[in-house]
């Protein structure tokens, strides 16, 4: 078996690359850009990131950013970065055509971020919405999304 790459804390990274949806493609083909895991945005860079990566229908990737400022935020913040990260991996199962896994994310993350005050409480409320449609359009879905963000 071969060794997994591990960061200086034993954590494993993945090193595959991925297609633009985030999901993973073989070892040495030819994927998008990645977000370093070493990433620490502060909250106006990431909140900045994420917008122009939905803007390009790249939810999975702009999860990436939300985690990597979830992963250095500060202890009060950390709740509000992990749902706003969670509700883009809601888009990136909205995207793969998985409405039941896009619905328990968009839940998961509007549970964390809806203490947050406004606009986050409307994000909130709009992940909700958007877990209850039977028939989500992932463009729109992204759009709406990005708009409040």
């Amino acid at each position: 078996m071969t060794a997994r790459d591990r960061d200086p804390d034993g954590r494993p990274r993945n090193q595959r690359p991925r297609d633009a949806f985030g999901r993973p493609l073989p070892h040495g083909a030819e994927g998008v850009e990645r977000v370093p895991d070493d990433y620490a945005p502060s909250a106006g860079e990431a909140l900045s990131e994420a917008r122009r990566l939905l803007g390009e229908g790249q939810p999975f990737h702009a999860h990436e950013v939300l985690e990597g400022r979830w992963k250095t935020a500060p202890e009060e913040e950390r709740e509000l970065w992990q749902g706003l990260a969670q509700i883009c991996v809601g888009l990136t199962h909205l995207q793969r055509g998985n409405r039941r896994g896009a619905a328990a994310l968009f839940t998961r993350g509007a549970d964390r971020i809806s203490s947050y005050g406004m606009p986050y409480e409307e994000i909130a409320r709009t992940a909700r919405s958007l877990g209850d449609q039977d028939d989500m359009d992932a463009g729109a879905a992204v759009a709406v999304i990005r708009d409040l963000l």
